[in-house]
């Protein structure tokens, strides 16, 4: 489970053993919430990072033998892959064993907005609070992430942050892979200074003052507006008083101008 935006691992597994089916391949998020992406200053990786709002969605199910905390990222007027903004936790009864899917990784669009964080730290609390005695599964870490330090880095952080442990095999830090840990050890915890929730009401409310600011806004554009009207009408006044000065002052030299010529 890492929250890059690289391709899954190449890496030939002719010896794998065949996977296993797994129930709710057609299950789509039922519930959902309002995330709030806070406004941060450019980053020089990942671009601009202004206000935003996105949708998280969740669905969940249980048998005897499996459970499913499936969740999503919705973009309101942006579309992405299939395999972006997506991340399941699955249980195993049967072995009291807990993976996080896809296998490629959790690839989050957009980057470092606290997104990642926030869906891993609600899988997280989900597991904890059913089955804390549960063993996450391990994995291997995509070779492609290590080729950018900075990729690595925040992979790395990323998994730390929630309790995971990051091991590699090479000095190069190129082989690294998660260690087995216990459900109850992980760390449910996300940047509340980059995403926060927002619960209907508090929506509710945002609408309401956003559009009494509107009101509020139309009410001084209509009075600019009149003032503007009148200082309009006012140089109308003006300019028509100055041209009959002017043509006053025409008249009179012109009729000066005839008398001196005709004494």
């Amino acid at each position: 489970m890492t929250d890059t935006p690289t391709s899954p691992d190449t890496t030939a597994e002719k010896d794998a053993p065949p996977a296993v089916e797994l129930p709710w391949a057609d299950v789509h998020v039922e519930h959902h919430k309002m995330l709030r992406l806070a406004p941060l200053q450019t980053d020089r990786n990942t671009g601009g990072r202004p206000l935003r709002f996105v949708e998280f969605g969740y669905a969940e199910r249980n048998d005897k033998q499996h459970s499913l905390l499936r969740m999503t990222i919705s973009l309101p007027g942006q579309r992405v892959r299939k395999e972006q903004n997506h991340l399941d936790v699955w249980v195993d009864h049967a072995t009291k064993r807990v993976h996080f899917g896809p296998d490629s990784g959790l690839q989050i669009e957009p980057m470092n907005r606290g997104i990642g964080r926030y869906m891993a730290a609600q899988g997280i609390t989900w597991a904890k609070k059913r089955w804390p005695g549960y063993t996450v599964d391990g994995t291997d870490l995509n070779n492609k992430d290590a080729l950018n330090e900075d990729t690595r880095l925040r992979r790395d952080h990323f998994l730390k942050a929630h309790g995971f442990e990051v091991a590699y095999a090479d000095a190069q830090h190129l082989k690294g892979s998660v260690k087995e840990v216990q459900v109850g050890d992980l760390l449910a915890d996300w940047n509340t200074e980059k995403l926060q929730q927002v619960e209907i009401l508090e929506a509710a409310q945002m609408l309401q003052q956003a559009e009494q600011n509107l009101a509020e806004q139309e009410v001084k554009l209509k009075k600019h507006e009149e003032k503007v009207s009148k200082y309009k009408r006012e140089d109308a006044g003006l300019r028509f008083t100055i041209t009959c000065l002017v043509a006053f002052a025409v008249f009179q030299a012109g009729l000066l101008i005839w008398i001196a010529t005709h004494r």
